[in-house]
């Protein structure tokens, strides 16, 4: 591990050279001033009376501060026997939030499992002749097969205690239960009449509702024997509505120690006939609600293991505070110190510190380590009403805990940035963003134009180009290489035009943007890595802020950085390598 390497990092902001800093000798009798800010707490403003020998010493112990700030935990060991408790945090937080996260998701796997396997349970339950994976082209095309369809949800909802193997319910409202909201909606007026090509319409919608209520004695029959008196006016019709509410427990959370939750499934059949082409098209909705069950009881030690839990997150939550202390407390000091400096510079040269020198003094690792502790504490306060059944919002707790282990994961970056060889990667990132910034935004005008393009010539013709998010789906994919062919053969020839367009379009895309607009991006970040190699090899161009601190020779362990008011000095500080 070199010192050196460090300062290295902050190097990046400024690749021109910098301007030449005074030699030493020549600050011998730097101008003196009066000043009007307040005495520093390390006495680094100077007055009319301070003599050329005092100056040199307040130059001395500022270069001694700032290069002391710069350095690595370790050095800081060696300087003033300063323990890296930050650095003993962040490890301990990383084991600690990570088992959190593993423990969460392994739940959270279960809640989703559960909502997904219901949810087809119902499809097969209540849409007749469902088979998988054909929602998008289940759907009638006779009046005989919609009032089957009907007919036929309804009847399963009336026989579902008998049918059903899963441990579904109808929903208690007080001593009755709620049923089966059968709605249609209509044009109020209307006579079409495509062969005379003529049609008298009213547009304003009117809506019909009755309910059909759960009675095991009651059943609907067949389409011949129709209970329901339904009648259905197709010319005028636009959708029809069968909306009900189950509920169900989700037992196999006592399996992996934890209560179970209970689950109220809104669920919704429409028969669409907007288009009025022939086609209904029925789609079925699940709308998922979790709560706390009102009366339960668990033998064993299901209850004993969710108090662990709760007590590992309360341990979580005092780690990421003391992490988000020592983090905040740094940056103040930062903040303090470029303060600090920057009385400094201008007393001795009347001139301002550049910005670039100012944001040395800010750490952006400690804000995301800030930001990644906000995120765990509230994260790990959501779980903890979660597992007591007092809140059920899994994916906003699913959220805020994966982002943060994220952040803290990357944060590790920081550390392993104090090697020379581990640091290539940051060093090279943090050169290049803004220059790959400012090519993402030229290159996304260009992305955004063939988007739209895209959607507005070829989405009647095409279902990779139905809506702007599937076409920008669409057209990342095939930069990266991907269903290319796919993309090219499912294009449909109705029209000789737009399928000709479709092929210019395809392939000045694909060319534009892998032979030319990717390959430029490689260059420009292997570009940036060359740079920095040669940076590394021959030194990086000095800074105003890094020359002056330059000047500072004393070691780590010289112990000449060690402040009076310290305790004894430890046995590894004071020792010389």
């Amino acid at each position: 591990m070199e010192g050196t390497q460090v300062a290295a990092g902050y190097q990046l902001q400024r690749f021109g050279s910098a301007s030449v800093w005074p030699p030493r000798g020549e600050m011998a009798n730097p101008e003196v001033v009066t000043s009007s800010f307040p005495q520093e707490e390390n006495g680094c403003t100077f007055n009319q009376n301070t003599s050329p020998s005092e100056e040199l010493l307040l130059e001395d112990q500022m270069r001694r501060k700032l290069k002391y700030f710069f350095m690595n935990p370790c050095e800081k060991f060696w300087a003033r026997g300063r323990k890296p408790w930050k650095l003993v945090i962040q490890i301990l937080k990383l084991i600690m939030v990570t088992i959190q996260l593993v423990f969460f998701g392994l739940s959270n796997q279960m809640v989703v499992a559960f909502k997904e396997d219901n949810t087809i349970a119902f499809k097969h339950l209540f849409l007749k002749g469902y088979v998988d994976q054909t929602d998008s082209t289940y759907a009638v095309y006779t009046q005989t097969d919609v009032y089957n369809q009907i007919i036929f949800a309804v009847n399963q909802y009336l026989q579902l205690r008998n049918i059903s193997i899963g441990n579904h319910a109808y929903e208690s409202k007080g001593t009755e239960q709620s049923g089966m909201a059968i709605c249609q909606h209509f044009y109020k007026q209307g006579n079409i009449c495509p062969g005379n090509d003529t049609f008298d319409i009213d547009p304003q919608i009117e809506t019909e509702c009755f309910s059909v209520e759960p009675d095991d004695s009651f059943y609907m029959g067949t389409l011949e024997e129709n209970k329901l008196n339904l009648t259905l006016d197709f010319h005028r019709l636009l959708t029809v509505e069968l909306k009900f509410k189950l509920k169900a427990i989700n037992l196999q959370t006592i399996r992996h120690h934890e209560l179970p939750d209970c689950y109220d499934f809104t669920l919704t059949i429409i028969f669409d006939n907007k288009a009025h082409s022939g086609r209904i098209k029925i789609s079925f909705d699940n709308d998922i609600s979790i709560r706390e069950c009102k009366d339960w009881h668990v033998s064993g030690s299901v209850q004993r293991n969710t108090h662990y839990m709760m007590i590992f997150d309360a341990f979580v939550i005092v780690i990421c505070l003391t992490s988000l202390i020592l983090c905040f407390r740094s940056v103040i000091r930062g903040l303090q110190l470029q303060q600090e400096f920057v009385n400094f510079f201008f007393l001795h040269y009347k001139k301002e510190v550049s910005v670039s020198d100012r944001m040395e003094f800010i750490n952006g690792w400690y804000i995301m380590l800030i930001i990644s502790d906000l995120l765990t504490i509230t994260g790990s306060i959501l779980k903890m009403e979660i597992q007591a059944k007092s809140l059920t919002s899994y994916d906003v707790c699913s959220i805020l805990l994966g982002t943060s282990t994220l952040l803290v994961w990357i944060g590790v970056i920081r550390y392993l940035s104090f090697f020379q060889k581990y640091n290539l990667l940051i060093l090279t990132l943090q050169a290049a963003l803004p220059n790959v910034m400012r090519f993402c935004c030229c290159a996304a005008m260009i992305y955004l134009g063939y988007c739209f393009c895209g959607w507005i010539v070829l989405g009647p013709y095409h279902e990779k180009f139905r809506s702007l998010n599937v076409v920008s789906e669409c057209l990342f994919s095939l930069i990266n290489g991907d269903d290319m062919f796919a993309t090219f053969a499912n294009m449909q020839q109705k029209s000789f035009l737009v399928w000709l367009f479709s092929r210019v379009y395809l392939y000045t895309f694909i060319s534009l943007f892998i032979y030319m607009i990717l390959s430029l991006f490689i260059a420009l970040i292997t570009d940036t890595y060359e740079t920095i190699k040669h940076y590394q090899q021959d030194g990086f161009p000095e800074t105003e802020l890094r020359t002056f601190i330059s000047e500072c020779k004393d070691l780590p362990n010289s112990g000449k950085y060690r402040l009076e008011d310290d305790p004894s000095a430890s046995i590894f500080c004071c020792c010389k390598k």
